[in-house]
């Protein structure tokens, strides 16, 4: 039995009190691997952004809101897990400043100054050790597999799946895995339901099952 760290969700960065800075991501295929790991006699913790969704009996869930938030919690769970499988869709950007109160119309336009929010898969990619392993998500809308491969190797991943932006808010999704050498070792279409279940079953058998990276490389 493997201790499995899986992030979900979106994150949210706030303008001002009442609005912010956010995506569609659902966390349902986020639900489905935690749910296949379960089901495979896994131990899950879930860090979860702001969902809609009740996550499987027998995981414990750490809710969040901000990316900040994510990552803190990510580094205080994943010393002690086996492995990431990073589904959540984290802001990339942040307002430098946020507003203390609502704001209000004032005939004009408002420019805001964003900055980056932290990697969070690259920041742990850098700290992991020997034996643990990590798989992310990459949702991309052009040269998906160029900008995965890019992604998987900045990150330090085993194996990376690629998604589009269809799939956001969807019951549906299709998918490519994608291992180090960005060879095409999987791909599934169908509810997230099941193609979580493919996609956790192919991790089993190359990550969890095996020394970390060996079963990437083929």
């Amino acid at each position: 039995m493997s201790r499995i760290l899986i992030t979900s969700g979106p994150t949210r960065e706030y303008l001002d009190p009442v609005r912010f800075l956010s995506n569609a991501s659902s966390g349902r295929m986020g639900k489905a691997l935690a749910s296949a790991a379960i089901d495979a006699g896994h131990e899950v913790v879930i860090v979860s952004g702001p969902v809609e969704l009740e996550y499987p009996a027998g995981t414990e869930v750490i809710r969040v809101v901000s990316t900040q938030e994510m990552l803190e919690a990510c580094l205080r769970v994943f010393p002690d897990c086996g492995g990431l499988i990073a589904v959540a869709a984290p802001c990339d950007y942040r307002p430098v400043q946020v507003a203390r109160h609502k704001l209000r119309k004032t005939g004009r336009g408002l420019d805001v100054r964003l900055e980056q929010t932290p990697d969070i898969v690259a920041t742990l990619g850098r700290l992991r050790k020997a034996g643990q392993w990590m798989v992310a998500f990459a949702l991309e809308t052009e040269d998906p597999r160029l900008r995965a491969m890019e992604k998987l190797a900045r990150k330090r991943c085993d194996l990376i799946v690629v998604n589009g932006p269809a799939a956001m808010q969807a019951e549906c999704t299709a998918v490519e895995m994608l291992d180090r050498q960005g060879r095409v070792i999987a791909a599934f279409s169908g509810s997230k339901t099941e193609v979580g279940r493919q996609v956790f079953r192919v991790i089993e058998d190359r990550l969890i099952r095996c020394p970390a990276g060996e079963g990437a490389s083929g």
